[in-house]
């Protein structure tokens, strides 16, 4: 890294457990310092080429990595290398006439008896120093590259269909617990307690301190006691959310799956009206929808992908529509996939538990009586189902060329919508332990993924994130029992309620916000990280993206084939939303997706499908997948999250934020002149900043702790300043992320353009383009502030 002189002076105070009283390192040095000019003086040039081969030699014989004693070097220039710099120097040294043959061989026997201790001493402390504070230790990168090539190899196949399963190889491993179950038979359990019990079991085994349980009591909307249904007015036939038929044989044949097709705080009750096809709810689609008929208290046949649903959802309210039928149409699927018959449960809940929004569910905290989050009824239902609605057999025609599924306009369609849920408070779990940082214990990467909660969605996919984290602790853990630990503390959290609106993980960052702000450093998300089989996706922050390339291009040298790495900021689903949206933490995400889903519409995976447990393993079954996957996710992923956590500096590229705001208004857009002018300004702060406190440091002030310190809380918190206040539903609150790939602009700016056009005054045009002003001026003058503070203290002023 650019920085890296600046990492190994700042590291060797805090790592020697020898050499931390300052008095001791300065003797030490001072008598080194003092040989040296011995050594120098005229007749001893062979004994101080001798102390220079022990000395090489010496350290040759630690260059193998030592991860119990890994220390950086102490200088970017040792005192030998300054010393050979100092051209000029010139003994001074005389030497006197000789008084005798017998003297003189008197004075040679004494100064080569001195010479000789002088000799035997000086290795010893040489020895000494370098095996505490090595001037010439490998570089970080090098420590590093070796540190996750051991971690990596402890990773199994075994030891990830353990972890998947839950299955521990002893008795003891599962000492007062349940007979032991496989963790996908859990998935429609009534809570996630026993599951959580078995990751807290399994965490402590493995060595994770302070494992701990965090629960908190939330409104949950669960299904009802029979499933929804929509009738059909013209010839009375019911239908379930799947397209099969209301009759009790048939409801006894279907999975009880039925149960779990709803959108969770969706209005309930009963609705009669005609159904309006309004494709994927845009705007475009509502302004000539609403021209052609009147849709108060209409039932919308919804398609989803292209947008947030809750932002769809809230310009259906607003229009006056009174229920939703929603269904993800078959063409914006691969062909492989057949969901005809699939149904799925979608939440309307923002994030964290709808009965205290904004902060925590704790003993004590007002409840407010909310049961549904929108007035609309809300029903997922299957594309079989919408082929029956609109009279149409198949979505393909017989040349496999596919048709959309939609309603003809001359045709008309009522329908009754009935919808069943109840709510009920129950716990949600969160599992929490940590790895304590060794010289900056107070600053955290936290590390999430999420585990199964009632009634949980898409099959095993969270029990795969449970055994990609545990993986990782359990490669990790030998390492920090022999000794070694992170310069930060590293977080490992296992979060409840993903599947209701990220709930558990909402919870628990309200419940700390106040420590979280000044302490998070990132959030490294191990959301869903197996998605397909064909290519890795990974999504940053504009302030990581770069270390991201930087690592996937390291581990990609050694390979004959080396893609590019498709690297993006778009809102992403799962845990890591409060830390993005709410704390402004810089976060990253690895996960592989399947190529030909990333071709269909964004928001696809909103919808939670409910499938066989055996999925995974009848696809994997000897789960070398798992194993190969998991591997690429754990090299990658594990790499940022030490690089993180032990460099002195953190790695995060100030430019690339001023970069990013720049390409970001590119294009034709209007009324942006005063905001590229704004943006210009930040690059140029972002540089002067990057170049003047983020090089190689060699100016001892600049290695100062509280200089490093200053820069560290600057590069902490520079997404701050792109977090707004209020975005449309379904939008993320830090405008640096982009609504999906195919959008290169601010997602605030493009949803104001396309509600106001063809007007380019309207007031919501005009309050989105002052927050973005206003962020991209917070950024300018952060570090602006941040550069005015270093020079104050290069300059000795307070």
């Amino acid at each position: 890294m650019a920085y890296q002189k600046v990492n190994a002076d700042q590291r060797a105070p805090g790592h020697s457990q020898y050499l931390d009283n300052d008095d001791l390192q300065a003797t030490a040095l001072d008598l080194e310092w003092d040989m040296e000019k011995e050594l120098e003086e005229p007749g001893f040039d062979q004994f101080q080429l001798d102390s220079a081969e022990n000395q090489n030699l010496g350290h040759s014989e630690t260059t193998d990595l030592n991860l119990d004693s890994i220390q950086p070097a102490t200088s970017p220039k040792g005192r030998f290398q300054r010393l050979q710099e100092e051209s000029d120097y010139i003994s001074h040294y005389t030497r006197s006439a000789p008084k005798s043959n017998r003297c003189n061989f008197c004075h040679l026997l004494k100064i080569l008896c001195t010479a000789i201790i002088v000799f035997i001493f000086g290795i010893l402390i040489g020895y000494y120093i370098h095996t505490n504070c090595p001037s010439d230790s490998p570089s970080s990168g090098t420590v590093d590259h070796q540190l996750y090539q051991e971690i990596l190899k402890t990773i199994q196949a075994e030891d990830i269909k353990k972890s998947f399963r839950m299955k521990g190889s002893t008795l003891d491993e599962w000492c007062g617990l349940m007979k032991l179950r496989n963790l996908v038979q859990l998935y429609k359990s009534e809570d996630d307690m026993e599951v959580s019990k078995k990751i807290k079991t399994q965490w402590t085994s493995l060595g994770l301190e302070d494992v701990q349980f965090v629960n908190y009591s939330v409104l949950l909307n669960l299904p009802g006691l029979s499933p929804s249904t929509v009738t059909l007015s013209s010839s009375g036939e019911c239908f379930h959310p799947d397209g099969q038929p209301c009759s009790e044989e048939a409801r006894k044949e279907s999975s009880q799956d039925l149960l779990y097709s709803y959108a969770a705080y969706s209005a309930k009750g009963t609705l009669k009206a005609e159904v309006i096809d309004v494709s994927y709810g845009m705007a475009d689609d509502l302004k000539r929808i609403r021209k052609m008929k009147n849709v108060t208290n209409r039932i919308a046949l919804l398609k989803l992908g292209k947008l947030p649903l809750l932002y769809k959802l809230s310009l259906l309210e607003k229009a006056g529509f009174g229920g939703v039928l929603l269904y993800i149409d078959p063409c914006d699927l691969p062909k492989t996939v057949n969901p005809s018959h699939d149904i799925f449960m979608v939440p309307l809940n923002p994030g964290g538990d709808p009965s205290t929004p904004g902060y925590p569910s704790v003993d004590g905290s007002f409840r407010q009586s909310q049961s549904n989050l929108t007035s609309l009824l809300v029903q997922p239902i299957s594309a079989s189902l919408v082929a029956k609605l609109i009279s149409s057999p198949k979505a393909r025609t017989k040349n496999d060329v596919c048709s959309p599924l939609q309603l003809p306009n001359n045709e008309i369609r009522v329908v009754s919508l009935q919808v069943q849920t109840v709510t009920k408070l129950k716990t949600v779990t969160n599992v929490v332990g940590y790895v304590m940082g060794l010289t900056s214990p107070d600053r955290y990467i936290i590390v999430g993924s999420h585990h199964h909660t009632a009634h949980s969605y898409n099959g095993q996919e969270w029990a795969s994130s449970t055994a990609i984290i545990t993986a990782f602790i359990r490669a990790l853990m030998p390492k920090v029992k022999r000794g070694w630990r992170p310069d930060r503390t590293i977080v490992f959290c296992s979060w409840g309620g993903t599947a209701f609106g990220n709930i558990g993980s909402y919870e628990w960052g309200e419940d700390f916000k106040t420590v979280l702000q000044k302490n998070v450093v990132a959030y490294i998300n191990l959301h869903s990280p197996i998605r397909g089989n064909s290519t890795l996706r990974p999504v940053a922050s504009p302030s990581l993206q770069q270390l991201v390339v930087e690592k996937n291009n390291f581990n990609c040298t050694r390979r004959t084939q080396c893609p590019e790495t498709n690297i993006s900021s778009i809102q992403i689903q799962g845990d890591a939303d409060y830390f993005i949206n709410h704390l402004g933490v810089p976060s990253v995400q690895f996960a592989y997706e399947d190529i030909k889903t990333l071709e269909g519409p964004s928001f696809l995976s909103e919808a939670l499908f409910s499938t066989q447990s055996t999925t995974v393993e009848e696809m994997d079954p000897f789960f070398k997948l798992h194993e190969t996957i998991t591997k690429k996710t754990v090299q990658l992923s594990g790499e940022v999250i030490l690089q993180i956590a032990n460099e002195p500096v953190l790695p995060f590229n100030a430019l690339d934020i001023a970069l990013e705001v720049q390409n970001n208004l590119k294009g034709d857009q209007p009324n942006t002149h005063q905001l590229l002018a704004m943006a210009s300004r930040l690059r140029e702060s972002a540089e002067l900043f990057q170049s003047d406190e983020m090089r190689p440091a060699n100016d001892p002030k600049e290695r100062a702790p509280i200089r490093i310190r200053m820069l560290n809380d600057i590069l902490q918190d520079m997404e701050k300043s792109f977090l707004v206040q209020q975005v449309p539903p379904g939008f993320y609150r830090n405008i640096l992320y982009h609504l999906d790939e195919r959008t290169g602009q601010f997602s605030i700016l493009v949803e104001a353009w396309e509600h106001c056009k063809p007007l380019a005054t309207d007031e919501t045009l005009q309050e989105a383009l002052s927050k973005v002003l206003n962020s991209i001026n917070s950024a300018h003058v952060y570090f602006k502030a941040g550069l005015d503070v270093f020079k104050s203290v290069l300059d000795g002023k307070n």
